[in-house]
């Protein structure tokens, strides 16, 4: 998944982001209101967001965000806050958050609830993505292609994962590049043609479809 991070404690930051770029995930972080209004102006597949943010509220800019209207109106959010009263927790679900997770917090907790938080908003109501004989485990981070386990590498998990979460749409190489690299990888002009040969020599080759000038999809 493609995640965009606002949070301004750089130890945190730097931390959850090595984490969850650990899992395969591309991971945008930034630190102030201001630099996230401008960071959502691509897509992402989860926001964790911060309440105190040196230029302001986060729930502010998270109300802002939904009645923006724009790209990332609908995306969920994961609220990241030492803030845990009870009255804060309402306030930030009723500003439009999706989740909330009190600081401090386990990382694996918080790779829990991103998959649970993107899960949901998907209306899945399951960790498991099934396309044709392909089993995607989210939680396990494990893929079978009729009850065999694959091997796969991060990026490769990441891009099938991508790609099944999205099932018979057509993803460009550059929507692929951004959800699995972000703003700040030099990605070379091949790299996405390169894990798609490789997912299609161990998942078969039929299961990848290149649309010629569009892109790829996986079918419905």
């Amino acid at each position: 998944m493609r995640l965009l991070l606002v949070e301004d404690d750089l130890t945190l930051g730097d931390a959850v982001r090595a984490f969850l770029r650990s899992r395969g995930h591309a991971v945008d972080w930034v630190t102030n209101a201001a630099h996230a209004r401008a960071a959502v102006q691509s897509r992402f597949d989860v926001i964790l967001l911060d309440w105190r943010l040196p230029d302001g509220s986060g729930v502010d800019w998270l109300r802002q965000l939904r009645d923006s209207g724009g790209e990332n109106a609908q995306t969920p959010v994961l609220m990241l806050t030492a803030r845990d009263s009870l009255d804060d927790r309402i306030e930030g679900l009723d500003a439009g958050a999706d989740d909330y997770l009190i600081k401090p917090f386990q990382l694996a907790e918080l790779a829990a609830r991103i998959r649970s938080t993107s899960r949901r908003a998907a209306g899945q109501a399951s960790g498991r993505m099934t396309v044709g004989p392909i089993e995607l485990d989210r939680a396990g981070q494990s893929v079978t292609v009729g009850g065999a386990p694959v091997d796969l590498t991060a990026r490769e998990y990441a891009l099938l994962e991508s790609l099944m979460r999205r099932a018979g749409r057509i993803l460009s190489r550059a929507t692929l590049e951004e959800l699995l690299y972000g703003f700040e990888a030099d990605v070379s002009s091949n790299t996405v043609e390169v894990h798609v040969a490789s997912l299609r020599r161990k998942l078969g080759h039929d299961v990848i479809e290149t649309v010629r000038g569009m892109g790829y999809r996986i079918r419905a």
